[in-house]
């Protein structure tokens, strides 16, 4: 099923809209779910996909990012290809890559043209296009398979949601054989309850035209905004393909907080069991409810003093005497002093709290 399939991860983030959870790290190194990174999910699903590489792409902090993953995923019979970094990083001992030379990359379509080398080989027939910031597990085999059998220029993901999110992503309309009648890209009406998933499989051929012919023209650079609605506009066949199940795309810090508290519900679509696990793997993590512990996902190393209840630890979390946390996520080694009270919020790694209520997201100490 994955010959001929490039996989592309859009990695090139800097997570300003998260306030200081996103300061002074990588958008797709934000840690989640008290065991892994947003970017784990693309990743963990290409590989259970059968997918044995996946191409980044990336310029923000690239090195630092590199470096992140080729500890973290370089394992046998699955790798992250580095584009024209590749060769040299796996080969050059202590080699790390030049700064990016050029204009920077102005949007996730500029991502791909500017890697088409990396991305358009030999042998490739189709281009499957991730994101680093979506937290979700599909196996992206079925996907693939039904849009070989269609024969169509490009098969996407799509999820059904309340209609009153609509306008936060792309809407999507399909007639009734399941064609893409129509592409908006966060409608400020919306007429469907139905949004794009930020992935899909395009035909690598006819993903590359639309990409030259929009290159060099008055455009925004993106897949959303312009190489899909030209794809739509020149008459190609576009299906869908629904994705049950949990499926979020992490943009804010809300949007972090709130994903967190789902891990808890009782009928939690994505259960703790099913995330990847990247951070200190050899810890394990369990939703419990114990003495000073109240359902709360936690790992076997918390040194708690104090009272958790609904909220998720990473390891090496440690909780003061009397304090008390609610409704929050801590950071890995984040420490309450005792007898703080926190409520609805993330406790970042040097003990700083970022409130969600409130708005708040400066650096405030308890």
């Amino acid at each position: 099923m994955a010959d001929g399939v490039r996989a592309a991860l859009l990695a090139g983030g800097e997570g300003r809209r998260m306030g200081r959870l996103g300061h002074g790290r990588l958008k797709p190194l934000v840690p989640f779910g008290g065991s892994c990174r947003l970017i784990d999910f693309s990743l963990a699903n290409a590989e259970v996909s059968g997918l044995g590489e996946v191409l980044l792409l990336s310029q923000y902090e690239e090195r630092q990012l590199m470096d992140d993953l080729h500890r973290t995923w370089w394992r046998p019979g699955f790798r992250v290809h580095f584009g024209p970094y590749d060769r040299a990083y796996r080969e050059g001992a202590g080699y790390r890559p030049p700064e990016q030379a050029g204009p920077p990359e102005r949007g996730t379509a500029d991502a791909l043209i500017r890697k088409a080398p990396y991305l358009f080989g030999t042998g490739t027939s189709e281009v499957l296009v991730l994101h680093a910031d979506h937290v979700y597990r599909f196996d992206y085999g079925p996907l693939i398979a039904a849009h070989r059998r269609s024969g169509a220029a490009l098969t996407l993901a799509y999820q059904r949601i309340e209609r009153r999110y609509v306008h936060l992503f792309g809407m999507v309309e399909f007639d009734r054989d399941g064609r893409l009648t129509a592409f908006v890209e966060k409608p400020a009406e919306p007429t469907s309850d139905l949004v794009f998933a930020a992935f899909c499989v395009f035909d690598a051929a006819r993903l590359h035209h639309y990409l030259e012919l929009l290159d060099g023209t008055d455009w925004q650079h993106d897949i959303s905004r312009d190489v899909i609605p030209a794809m739509l506009a020149g008459g190609e066949r576009i299906l869908g393909h629904e994705v049950p199940g949990h499926w979020e795309d992490i943009g804010t810090a809300d949007r972090y907080h709130r994903a967190h508290l789902a891990l808890l519900a009782e009928d939690a679509a994505l259960t703790p069991g099913r995330l990847p696990c990247t951070i200190r793997p050899e810890v394990r993590r369990a939703v419990l409810t114990a003495p000073g512990i109240e359902r709360s996902l936690v790992p076997a190393d918390l040194v708690n003093d104090g009272r958790v209840e609904h909220s998720v630890a990473f390891p090496g979390v440690r909780i003061g005497a009397d304090a008390r946390v609610r409704r929050s996520v801590l950071l890995p080694g984040a420490c309450v002093p005792a007898g703080a009270d926190i409520d609805s919020a993330i406790v970042l790694e040097d003990g700083s709290v970022q409130h969600m209520a409130a708005g708040v997201t400066g650096g405030i100490r308890v």
